[in-house]
C-alpha cells in the first residue's frame, strides 16, 4: 500500500485500521477475529493502526498489544488520552490534566506492551485546563522518549494553532466523511498551513456509507448506533435516500459503497489519512481496496451532488457527546 506523510515527517500508510469497534460499542466483538483481522492489515501494508485507552475499556488496547507483540516494528502504532473511564466503563469526562497526562501514557504503554508511542493523541480538549498545560505535559513524553509524535482529535482551528505552539502537531484526528463534512469549516485549512496532517475517523459514517445500513444491523444489541441520531427514525430513512443515491454511482464503477466513500476520503489530499474500522476480514479486504479506485472530476462531483453538505439528518453525536468536539 502506498504511504502518506503526515505533518513533521511520521509515514505511513495511506489508509490505517481504526480498531475501537473491535472491544466495544459495535456489538459483540471477537478477540480471536479481530486479532486476524490486524495480522490481515499488516500483511496487506496497513500499518497505522488507531485505538484509545477509553475503548473496552482499556481491553482495545491490550487486544492491540497482543496482536503486534512479534510484529512491532511494522506499525506505526497511535493511541489516545483524555476521555478518563474506570475499569467498569464508567465515564469520569474528559481529563487534561499534566499529571493525567503522564498517568495515562504509563498506562497505555504498559496495556499495549510497547516502550514508545508513535502517536499519542489528546482524544478530546478539556475546557477547563488550558491547552499550553496539556500540550507541555505531552511534549515532556516526547522529551522523555516515551512517545514520538503528538496529535489531537476533535479540536478548533484555535485549540489546534495553540498546541502547535507548546509542540508540533504531528495529526489532527476528527470524524470525516461524506457524512461528516464539518472539518472542511477551518479545520483543513489551518492544517494545511500549519504542516499537519490530518486523520479521518469514522470515514464510512459509523457504517451507514455501507450496504450493511440497509438491514439496520445497528441494532444489534450493544451497538451504539442502535440510538445513534442518525441511524434512527426519519433520519435514518431520509438518509437512506442519500445511500441509494451513492448505490447508484457504486453501481456503474462495478464498485461497493463503501469503497466509493473510501476513495472519496482518500480524493480530498494527500495528508489525509482515513482509518475505517473493521472487525472482520472480509471488509479489511474491501476497504483496502478502495486504495485502488481512482475517481474522476466528474465521479467526485455526481457524488457531492448525491449527497450536498447540510443533506445528512441528525446530530454525528447526542448532546453530551457533541459538547465535547470543536474544543
Amino acid at each position: 500500500m502506498e504511504q502518506r506523510i503526515l505533518g513533521h515527517g511520521l509515514s505511513v500508510s495511506q489508509q490505517g485500521l481504526g480498531c475501537m469497534g473491535m472491544s466495544e460499542f459495535y456489538g459483540a466483538g471477537n478477540d480471536e477475529e479481530s486479532m486476524a483481522v490486524i495480522n490481515a492489515a499488516l500483511d496487506a501494508g496497513v500499518n497505522f493502526l488507531d485505538t484509545a485507552d477509553m475503548y473496552g475499556p482499556f481491553a482495545n488496547e491490550r487486544l492491540v498489544g497482543r496482536a503486534i507483540a512479534s510484529r512491532r516494528d511494522e506499525v506505526v502504532l497511535a493511541t489516545k488520552f483524555g476521555n478518563q473511564r474506570t475499569e467498569d466503563g464508567r465515564s469520569l469526562g474528559v481529563n487534561g490534566r499534566p499529571e493525567y497526562v503522564v498517568a495515562a501514557c504509563n498506562d497505555s504503554l504498559a496495556r499495549l506492551g510497547v516502550d514508545v508511542i508513535d502517536l499519542y493523541y489528546q482524544h478530546r480538549v478539556d475546557r477547563s485546563v488550558p491547552v499550553e498545560e496539556t500540550w507541555g505535559a505531552m511534549k515532556s513524553l516526547v522529551e522523555a522518549g516515551k512517545v514520538r509524535y503528538l496529535g489531537i482529535s476533535e479540536a478548533s482551528p484555535a485549540t489546534i494553532e495553540r498546541a502547535n505552539a507548546v509542540h508540533h502537531v504531528t495529526a489532527v484526528q476528527s470524524e470525516y466523511s461524506l457524512w461528516t463534512r464539518d472539518p472542511e469549516d477551518g479545520v483543513l485549512d489551518t492544517c494545511r498551513r500549519l504542516g499537519i496532517g490530518f486523520v479521518a475517523y469514522s470515514p464510512l459514517g459509523r457504517g451507514f456509507l455501507t450496504e450493511e445500513a440497509a438491514n439496520r444491523s445497528a441494532t444489534a444489541e450493544g451497538d451504539f448506533r442502535a440510538h445513534h441520531p442518525r441511524f434512527v427514525g426519519e433520519a435514518y430513512e431520509q438518509n437512506m435516500k442519500l445511500v441509494a443515491a451513492l448505490e447508484t454511482i457504486a453501481a456503474g464503477l462495478d464498485v461497493r459503497v463503501a469503497q466509493l466513500a473510501l476513495a472519496w476520503v482518500l480524493s480530498r489530499g494527500e495528508d489525509v489519512v482515513p482509518i475505517p474500522g473493521t472487525k472482520r476480514r472480509k471488509w479489511l479486504y474491501e476497504n483496502i481496496a478502495a486504495s485502488d479506485l481512482r475517481l474522476s472530476a466528474e465521479t467526485i462531483a455526481a457524488i457531492e451532488a448525491a449527497v450536498p453538505r447540510g443533506a445528512v439528518a441528525g446530530d454525528r453525536y447526542h448532546e453530551s457527546g457533541m459538547k465535547t468536539i470543536n474544543g
